[in-house]
């Protein structure tokens, strides 16, 4: 039986998760990475699926019965489920605060706001180099097919694709699968999509609505927050186990393929660095760069402490 003291450590690195997915160019994969718990983060998502899930429920409605509690308990044991939920209590608890504070960040000081998001991305590339591999035309074609991709979603972000109940659910299929990914930014994704700032201000408000007491301001965040829980539940259950058989049978190509897209990405937060800056000057751009290195820095300071651990 796990303990509470386990259970708190489980809690704590869930938390650092999330502290990571919430920023773009930092990947809650690379956390899980470093904390240990990786392996059995992919596991037990694989492990996931339809039919286990309704026999535990069927157990579940029958709390009376002494045969479905002990039947419930050890599928749920099985599946690592008490892991999983105190981990994404973590996470969720983590983007949460993270989200309160990014979302008064972009309001308040946009342009530095995204030059350090330009920063991280940046060294996340940096990071990753070595994974691309362009020794040849077919490398070389994967890797501009990544960057067009997601140069030209991050300009039709900008306006010319509408938001939605549809675009929301993809972006939830998308931004998880990224995010269980080591070096990959779940985040970043949901910024080229355009759908960054709809979500952290969703989340935001939900916060304030709570402790309002407010049930009728608490509706529309509610329901944006839940299309996108919705797409991300199918991309945990279907997409990134695509990702992984991608990863396994195709790795070269693949991690060429996002790290390019990475690079392409880059006009998503470039773009609002200059839609936030009326006036350039020699003080604001150099307050600008300052940003930006301290977000390269960042990454590049935890990819030196991290350095023996293998992608």
């Amino acid at each position: 039986m796990t303990t509470a003291r386990e259970l708190l450590v489980v809690y704590l690195k869930g938390f650092a998760m999330g502290a990571a997915d919430a920023v773009p160019g930092v990947s809650g994969g690379t956390i899980a990475l470093i904390t240990g718990i990786y392996d059995r983060l992919i596991k037990a998502i694989a492990a996931l699926n339809v039919a286990d899930g309704l026999a535990l429920l069927q157990d579940l409605r029958r709390p009376q019965d002494p045969a479905a509690r002990a039947s419930a308990l050890d599928r749920a044991t099985e599946l690592d489920l008490f892991f999983l939920a105190v981990l994404g209590v973590g996470v969720v608890t983590a983007a949460v605060t993270a989200a309160n504070v990014i979302e008064w960040a972009v309001h308040a000081h946009a342009g530095p706001t995204y030059a350090f998001f330009f920063g991280l991305i940046v060294a996340s590339v940096i990071v990753l180099r070595d994974e691309m591999v362009l020794d040849s035309p077919a490398g070389w074609a994967v890797a501009l097919a990544g960057f067009l991709l997601a140069f030209l979603v991050s300009g039709l972000s900008n306006g010319a694709i509408e938001d939605g109940p549809v675009v929301l659910f993809f972006s939830g299929v998308i931004g998880i699968s990224a995010m269980v990914l080591p070096g990959i930014s779940g985040s970043l994704i949901l910024l080229t999509l355009g759908q960054y700032e709809t979500i952290v201000g969703a989340v935001e408000a939900l916060t304030s609505a709570a402790f309002a007491l407010d049930l009728t301001v608490a509706v529309a965040p509610f329901v944006t927050l839940a299309i996108f829980a919705s797409g991300a539940l199918v991309g945990i259950l279907s997409f990134a186990r695509v990702v992984a058989w991608a990863l396994e049978h195709h790795r070269v190509q693949t991690l060429t393929f996002l790290v390019a897209l990475m690079v392409g990405a880059l006009r998503a937060p470039g773009e609002r660095v200059y839609a936030a800056t009326p006036e350039w000057t020699v003080l604001v751009a150099a307050i600008l760069i300052g940003w930006g290195v301290l977000g390269a820095v960042a990454v590049l300071g935890l990819d030196a402490m991290t350095d023996e651990i293998t992608y």
